[in-house]
């Protein structure tokens, strides 16, 4: 019995020493957020050739909606997307001309031809419509849409991935979780796309080890970082502007868990959040490699509540971007 008791207390320390090494790890290693940007990436290209500033997130709004996608190596997938996307808005805009719409395709360093598929697209519907921001350096998912978000004009802001897995029609259901919010006076929301009434059909369809690895990962997310938000990781976000600037001005992580950490710092400030079911189709080309990117993910969303825990990072008063 002595030796049993031994030996769990030796397993207690080391559990206790590692802890500690990992609290330390994640504290020293920590980075800042980083919003500078390269001069390259502070213009866009109008239909005429010629470079144009971005405007900053901290201007008022000049659009209703900015759509802002994020996109590495989608020459291929993103076609479908933007013509689904451009589809909607015309039309929309046709229907009540009060509407205003810009779309931002964030190319994030990509080795294909990313920038010249968005580009036609703004030659087509005018710079004023479709803009291209092209990352110099690979930044990360979470990386391009902050650099996307805080080149925008909209009143509120989509997050939109390339791949158009989620109905872009499904605007209006998270135009309307986001209403339901009833943001005033502070004008602080965000609506998230999710696909969590999707999950029991998904669940027959992987197998038994990618589902133990997404259910470890939701454990992880409701453990450490966010609770009541069922999926944090659907990429079709609605944010007022007010909320985007508060969110991202703080935003630390720039690859898979940014979402985690979006939320988490919403949750921090208060800003209420709501979820809504969307139509969603999963696209073949993920750049997702099931096991690395969960493994990563995991370790980042540890990171990030130490690393808040420790004050590594800390909440930040919305700033001018460099």
């Amino acid at each position: 019995m002595d030796f049993l008791c031994e030996i769990v207390q030796v397993l207690v320390a080391l559990a206790a020493l590692g802890f500690i090494v990992v609290l330390i790890i994640a504290h020293v290693t920590a980075g800042m957020v980083n919003l500078t940007r390269h001069d390259k990436e502070k213009y866009f290209l109008t239909a005429a050739g010629e470079k144009e500033l971005f405007p900053s997130l901290h201007d008022p709004h000049s659009k209703e909606l900015s759509v802002v996608i994020p996109a590495y190596n989608e020459e291929l997938r993103m076609p479908v997307m933007l013509d689904e996307a451009t589809e909607y808005l015309e039309s929309r805009q046709k229907q009540h001309p009060s509407f205003t719409y810009e779309i931002i395709v964030v190319d994030d360093g990509s080795k294909d031809k990313t920038t010249e598929v968005a580009l036609r697209y703004s030659r087509k519907y005018g710079a004023d419509k479709v803009r291209v921001l092209t990352l110099v350096k690979n930044r990360g998912k979470g990386g391009a849409v902050r650099m996307g978000t805080l080149s925008s004009r909209g009143k509120v802001i989509l997050m939109a991935d390339a791949d158009g897995a989620t109905k872009f029609s499904d605007l209006e259901k998270v135009e309307a979780g986001l209403n339901n919010l009833n943001p005033k006076p502070e004008n602080m929301a965000i609506s998230c796309g999710s696909r969590a009434h999707l999950e029991q059909d998904s669940v027959a369809q992987r197998s038994v080890f990618r589902t133990f690895l997404m259910y470890g990962f939701h454990f992880l997310v409701w453990f450490l970082c966010v609770r009541g938000i069922k999926d944090t990781q659907c990429g079709f976000k609605l944010f007022t502007r007010e909320a985007a600037l508060k969110t991202f001005s703080s935003l630390h992580v720039e690859r898979w868990a940014f979402d985690v950490e979006l939320l988490y710092i919403a949750q921090c400030f208060k800003i209420p959040i709501a979820e809504v079911a969307v139509n969603w189709t999963e696209i073949e080309g993920s750049k997702l490699v099931p096991f690395w990117s969960w493994l990563q993910m995991g370790r980042d969303l540890i990171f990030i509540r130490m690393r808040y825990f420790t004050r590594a990072w800390k909440l930040q008063s919305p700033h001018k971007t460099d």
